[in-house]
């Protein structure tokens, strides 16, 4: 699954331990959704979300696209 998690956080200029500490997970954990390694539980999915305060839809997208 494809997102834009990184270039959300470059706008904010927050580091990824920052974003991590901000959804309660590793900075590990941050450097694998930006890179597509890793895809988000529901929950997890929720609280990136939130933090950037936009729908979970605009954020992930299918790989197809």
């Amino acid at each position: 699954m494809k997102n834009i998690i990184r270039g959300l956080r470059q706008e904010r200029s927050w580091s990824q331990q920052e974003l991590a500490e901000a959804l309660g997970v590793s900075r590990q954990t941050v450097h694998a959704l930006e890179t597509g390694k890793y895809d988000p539980s529901l929950p997890l999915a929720f609280r990136i979300s939130n933090v950037f305060g936009k729908r979970i839809e605009d954020i992930f997208f299918p790989d197809s696209m």
